[in-house]
C-alpha cells in the first residue's frame, strides 16, 4: 500500500479496512511504515479503526523524517545560537489546504520543518514572507532523506518556490538559520562523496 505524492494506490480508508479485515481473520498484521507513524504518518487514523473494533495493537515508533533528514544533512533542528524551538508542519491538510498560523511560524529563532510541502512551496514562501520572515532566511530541501540517493538543495526563503522545482517527492523542507550549519556539519554528503556515491 505504498504511496507517492498525489498517487495513492490504496486510499487511506481502504488501508484502514484492510488492517481491520485481516486482523478479524485472526491474522497477526504488521503495518510497516517509514518514519514515525504518529507524525504525519496516519498511524492514529489506522489505529482508531482497530480500537473501535476492539482489536488489540501495539506500536513500535520510528524516527520521524525531520530528525532523520536533518541529521543526514548536517542540520541540527535546534541549536543554542540559532533555534530554541522546532515546529513540524504539514504541507497540506486532509482536504489539501494549507491554512496555518503564519505569524507564529514567521517568528525568529526557530526551525520549521514542512512535511509534504513541495506542491505548496510557493504559498509557504509567500505566506512566511508576508508575515515577516526575511527573504534571506536559509532553507534546505532534502530529497530521499537518509537514503543513498539523498540530495540536498539549499538556498533562501525567497527562492523556495524555484528550489522546489529542482527536487522530487519525497522531500522535506527545513527553514531557519540552522540550515547554515550544514556548511560545517554535513557528514553524510561528505561520506557519499568520499565513497564515490
Amino acid at each position: 500500500v505504498g504511496k507517492e505524492a498525489g498517487r495513492h494506490c490504496v486510499p487511506q480508508q481502504a488501508i484502514n479496512q484492510l488492517l481491520l479485515e485481516q486482523a478479524q481473520l485472526g491474522k497477526q498484521v504488521v503495518r510497516l511504515k517509514g518514519g514515525d507513524p504518529f507524525i504525519f504518518g496516519r498511524g492514529g487514523e489506522e489505529l482508531e479503526t482497530l480500537a473501535e473494533a476492539g482489536i488489540p495493537f501495539s506500536v513500535v515508533p520510528g524516527i520521524t523524517a525531520a530528525s532523520g533528514c536533518a541529521a543526514y544533512s548536517g542540520i541540527p533542528l535546534t541549536h543554542r545560537d540559532h533555534a530554541q524551538r522546532v515546529q513540524f508542519i504539514t504541507g497540506h491538510d486532509k482536504e489539501g489546504n494549507i491554512a496555518q498560523e503564519w505569524s507564529a511560524l514567521a517568528a525568529p529563532r526557530q526551525t520549521l520543518v514542512f512535511y509534504m510541502g513541495l506542491a505548496h512551496a510557493g504559498r509557504i514562501q509567500d505566506a512566511l514572507q508576508t508575515h515577516g520572515m526575511p527573504g534571506h532566511t536559509p532553507v534546505a530541501l532534502v530529497e530521499q532523506g537518509t537514503r543513498l540517493q539523498q540530495r540536498v538543495v539549499r538556498g533562501e526563503l525567497q527562492q523556495l518556490a524555484q528550489l522546489a522545482t529542482q527536487v522530487d517527492s519525497p522531500s522535506l523542507i527545513i527553514i531557519g538559520s540552522v540550515v547554515t550549519l550544514a556548511d560545517k556539519l554535513d557528514w553524510y554528503g561528505e561520506a557519499n562523496t568520499l565513497a564515490g556515491v
